[in-house]
């Protein structure tokens, strides 16, 4: 699989929203672009580390795959929590991220697991329907089912922005595209927010799912 996601690797960069700017000013990451520089990372985390970090846990609301109301602030309040937005579609670093995440998560000890939370925002409303997103999400086996979260374009968008990223944008195919009609390029990072509820770290592309454990278990202390 190339990781390097030729349909992403632009990630919606020249539409960046300006509360970007400080989310990324350590790791300006597009869809399958960029990797934590080595002066980025925390002493005892293995993501890159925004600057400034410690941003809040971001207020947004969407629908689940179950069709009910979510409240990312106040469902996720308190515990350790995984965001990532993308698609079901996307041909490669959604699918490896997640993987990577689920592969960590069967690393950890139960009781730890057990107070993780693992939010998937859909980029792509359009296509992914709460069935569609359910079934893609499930494929991942986790040992708890990942959230799974999708709106109106409208609604999506603000998520984005509330989350200080890029927001993502639709680009035609070519005939034949494994992508289906139009891919969509997106930020490709997973947001790590801490008991805190302040940002602690940011995964992009690569990080072994050996090293997103060990941090799990560091982050769930507190």
């Amino acid at each position: 699989m190339n990781r390097r996601g030729r349909t992403c690797e632009d990630a919606g960069v020249k539409r960046t929203v300006a509360a970007a700017l400080a989310l990324l000013a350590a790791v300006a990451t597009a869809c399958g672009s960029g990797k934590p520089a080595a002066d980025t990372k925390p002493v005892s985390l293995h993501g890159a580390a925004p600057e400034p970090a410690g941003g809040p846990r971001p207020q947004f609301t969407l629908v689940d795959t179950n069709g009910s109301s979510y409240d990312f602030g106040a469902n996720t309040r308190g515990q350790v929590t995984l965001l990532y937005a993308g698609y079901t579609h996307c041909p490669d670093e959604c699918p490896t991220s997640m993987a990577d995440v689920a592969a960590a998560l069967r690393q950890v000890p139960a009781s730890v697991e057990q107070q993780i939370r693992v939010v998937f925002v859909t980029t792509d409303p359009w296509r992914d329907s709460a069935k569609v997103l359910r079934r893609w999400l499930d494929a991942f086996h986790p040992p708890q089912p990942y959230v799974g979260l999708t709106g109106t374009p409208n609604q999506v968008a603000g998520a984005e922005v509330a989350m200080g990223i890029p927001i993502a944008t639709r680009t035609p195919e070519k005939k034949g595209s494994k992508t289906g009609r139009y891919s969509v390029s997106h930020f490709a990072g997973v947001l790590v927010y801490g008991r805190d509820d302040r940002l602690k770290t940011l995964y992009p592309s690569g990080v072994a799912p050996s090293d997103i454990a060990a941090d799990l278990q560091v982050l769930v202390k507190g």
